[in-house]
């Protein structure tokens, strides 16, 4: 198991049962294949260093996580694939 770090922003605007079903799918993502979820830190709507899609804010969710190498792609598809995703990235810890 190796240990990750994924920061993703969500779309502000959204509502607050929308906002909570994604993080929880994202979550169910890592523990339905294999991995174990630490801890899931929302900061919730905070100013964007730039404009992204002509917004302004955004909402930040930290997720820190334990899985297998394989896990990372298939959690970084479905931050692809969602339209209320702005900015995601997955970080290994573990690494030298």
């Amino acid at each position: 198991m190796v240990k990750y770090e994924s920061m993703y922003i969500l779309k502000p605007d959204m509502e607050e049962e929308k906002k909570d079903a994604l993080v929880k799918r994202f979550s169910d993502i890592v523990t339905n294949n294999g991995g174990t979820i630490e801890k899931i830190d929302e900061w919730g709507k905070k100013r964007l260093a730039y404009p992204i899609q002509y917004l302004n804010d955004g909402y930040y969710v930290l997720m820190t996580f334990e899985a297998e190498p394989t896990l990372p792609v298939e959690l970084e598809r479905n931050y692809k694939i969602s339209d209320d995703v702005i900015r995601y990235i997955v970080i290994n810890l573990d690494e030298k």
